[in-house]
C-alpha cells in the first residue's frame, strides 16, 4: 500500500522525505499516518529496487531565497521515480484483486489513485469493495439479531452506529459505481460529494 502511494505521488515531480510524507497524509485523507519510521525504510527498499532515485537538486532551491547556508545541518534527500518506478505504479493501479479493495486502507490508496487508473479496472475495484463491505453488513445484521436482547441501550447503540456507517459506504460505492457506468471517463472532482 505504501510504495502504490509514495510511487503515486512521485508521478507528480521529485520531493523530499518530509513533504512527501505531508502530501501523503493529504492524498489519503486521514485513512492512515504515515510514520517517518515506515516511510524511509519503504524508500530505501525502493531505492534499492530501481523504483526510486534521489534527485540532483539544490539544496538551496528548498529553501528561501534569504536563508542562511546550511550549516551542520544534511540537505534534505529528494526522492524522484525511475522508469521502473512508473511501471511499477501501473502494475500496482491496475491489480483488481482483492489486495485492491478489501481492507479498507488498501481500497482508499487504490482509490486515491483512480485518476491514473484505467475504467474497467476502477469498476472492478469498487464492485469488489462493494461486496465486501455488503459481506460486512450483513455480518453485524446477523450478530445484532442474535445480541439485541443480551445488550445494553449504548452497546446496542454503538452497534447501531456500526450498521448505520456500513450502509452509509454501501450507498455511496454504489453511486460512484453508477456514475462510473454512466460516464467512464469523467472522474470526480475535487468539488464533487458522493
Amino acid at each position: 500500500m505504501l510504495e502504490l502511494a509514495i510511487l503515486g505521488l512521485l508521478q507528480q515531480g521529485p520531493v523530499h522525505g518530509y513533504e512527501l510524507r505531508k502530501q501523503l497524509a493529504v492524498t489519503l485523507g486521514g485513512l492512515r499516518s504515515i510514520s517517518y519510521g515506515s516511510l524511509y525504510p519503504a524508500l530505501k527498499k525502493m531505492l534499492a529496487a530501481g523504483l526510486v532515485s534521489v534527485a540532483d537538486h539544490d539544496p538551496r532551491g528548498l529553501l528561501p531565497a534569504d536563508a542562511p547556508p546550511l550549516t551542520g545541518r544534511r540537505g534534505r534527500v529528494v526522492y524522484a521515480i525511475t522508469a521502473e518506478g512508473k511501471e511499477r505504479f501501473h502494475t500496482l493501479v491496475a491489480q483488481t484483486g482483492p489486495e485492491a479493495y478489501e481492507e479498507e486502507g488498501r481500497f482508499g490508496v487504490h482509490l486515491a489513485f483512480f485518476g491514473s487508473t484505467a475504467a474497467d479496472a476502477r469498476l472492478r475495484i469498487l464492485e469488489g469493495r462493494r461486496r465486501t463491505v455488503e459481506r460486512q453488513r450483513d455480518g453485524l445484521r446477523a450478530a445484532l439479531g442474535r445480541t439485541r436482547a443480551r445488550v445494553d441501550r449504548y452497546t446496542a447503540e454503538l452497534q447501531r452506529h456500526g450498521l448505520e456507517s456500513v450502509d452509509r459506504e454501501v450507498r455511496w460505492l454504489s453511486e460512484l459505481i453508477d456514475r462510473e457506468r454512466a460516464d467512464p471517463a469523467a472522474s470526480p472532482g475535487p468539488d464533487s460529494t458522493a
